[in-house]
Order: structure tokens, then sequence, then C-alpha cells
């Protein structure tokens, strides 16, 4: 369809319409009114991002989301990274990636079940791992990021089992999940299996859950001391919008502790 179109419309007509979408992208990079605490860029604001498109959500040069500078800024004001550390790192963002990999202090350990479909610029190669059962020792690393991962995954308890197994006693770890903080408890049926059943069921096709409030409890039943963090809320709402920040996301920060 959007082919046809392009077919139908008059040359003027398309030519007005780049030269319009131009001027939007220039104006949008015109700017200082927000910064990307991962690449220091600055613009007007960030680009829209998302079905359907949150406002002020990517960052024009490295590509990252809320979420993703959110985590980062958690990380860099906590100084969670001011020391040589192993980091293991399920679904690698290409953000962190490039964060990790170029470190001289991280040992950095990228991994996904399909390693194939990452094609970055860089020297570390992402491992294969599945995250029900982690090819490493136990108490192995001392970070973990493991971020918008568990939501896709039937055995959660086991992948959360398999984390705290190979995070380090005196260790820590973020793991974030899409969360409806106006559920009480977690929502999965797993009697729904289209595409299009989890999309309308859990918000996105490849879903299979909706986490609830009770997440916290979920991640501390397999033995992680929970930090259910508010750390956006320390943050002004123009600092929000200057970071592109989403005011709502908690941080869930994980420990594994020295007696464990």
């Amino acid at each position: 369809m959007k082919n046809l179109l392009k077919k139908l419309l008059p040359n003027g007509f398309k030519e007005k319409y780049r030269d319009y979408k131009k001027k939007k992208r220039k104006n949008a990079l015109d700017g200082k009114g927000v910064t990307c605490v991962i690449c220091n860029s600055t613009y007007k604001e960030f680009a829209p991002y998302g079905m359907p498109k949150r406002s002020n959500a990517r960052c024009f040069n490295c590509g990252s989301l809320e979420r993703h500078r959110l985590i980062w800024k958690y990380i860099d004001d906590k100084k969670l990274l001011n020391k040589s550390l192993s980091i293991l790192h399920f679904a690698p963002e290409k953000v962190f990636y490039k964060l990790f990999s170029t470190s001289e202090d991280i040992e950095y350990v990228p991994c996904d079940l399909m390693p194939e479909i990452y094609n970055y610029d860089g020297n570390t190669i992402i491992q294969q791992a599945d995250i029900t059962d982690i090819p490493f020792d136990s108490n192995h690393f001392d970070f973990i990021v493991c971020n918008h991962v568990l939501e896709h995954i039937p055995d959660d308890r086991l992948a959360m089992s398999e984390l705290f197994r190979v995070m380090k006693p005196g260790g820590s770890g973020i793991f974030q999940v899409p969360l409806d903080y106006n559920r009480e408890h977690t929502y999965e049926d797993f009697s729904i299996t289209t595409p299009e059943g989890r999309a309308e069921a859990f918000g996105q096709h490849d879903h299979v859950r909706w986490y609830g409030r009770d997440y916290k409890d979920r991640l501390a039943n397999v033995g992680f001391q929970v930090v259910e963090d508010d750390f956006v809320k320390t943050f002004s709402k123009d600092e929000q919008f200057k970071y592109g920040f989403m005011d709502s996301e908690m941080i869930y920060f994980c420990k594994k502790t020295e007696a464990s």
C-alpha cells in the first residue's frame, strides 16, 4: 500500500514531503533541550519511537531509549562500575555493548539464545546461551544486565534461578521488565500461543506475561535481595524530560549476599 501511494502521488508533492521531513528532523536536532546520558549528544528533543509512538524517546545518535538512559544513569550515579568487573549481559543492546566491550576494566560476556541476529561492529563475540541453562560456573559474574528479557521466557523462575546461580556472592545486577503497576499479580496464560493472541494479552507478539507489582517477590523467591528503586523520582520533571526518562519506571537492583 505504501509503495502504491508513492507511485500515485505527483512528484511535486513527494518533493515537498521530503523537504518537510528534512525540516522536521533538523528542527528536532537543533537545540539543547535534551541530553543523552550515554553518548552526550544534545538535541531539541529525542525522536519519537514505539507502537504507539512515544514522544522524546530515541536518541538520534546512539539509538538509546528511555530505559537504556535510565539504567546507565543509575549505574553511573551509583558508581557500580568503579572497579574491575566481570559482566554478563543477556540480549545485549548495542548502546551497552559499545560501552562495556571497549572498557579495559571489564571482562565482558554478551550472550543470547540466537547470537547470529547481532551484527555489531566490535571485537567481543556474542556467545550463545540459554538463560534457563546458563553455560557458566556458579558464582562467576560480578554484575549482570538483563533488560527486557524475562517477559519472553516461559519458565522465568528457572531463568531467575540461573541468574542467581552464576552471580558471585556480593555481586549485583539490574533486571528490568515491562511492568504494569496497576496489576497486583503477574498475568500469564500459557494457553495463549499465537502472536496475535499474545500481542493482545501481553502487549507484544513475543511476550508470555505481563508482570505486576509482585515482580519483586518473584526475584526475591529465588534468593535475590531486591531493591525496588524509584530512582527516576530523584529527578525533577524538567530533568526527566532533559534526559528522556519515563517517570513511571523503577530500577530493579538485585544483590546476592555474601552468605549465599
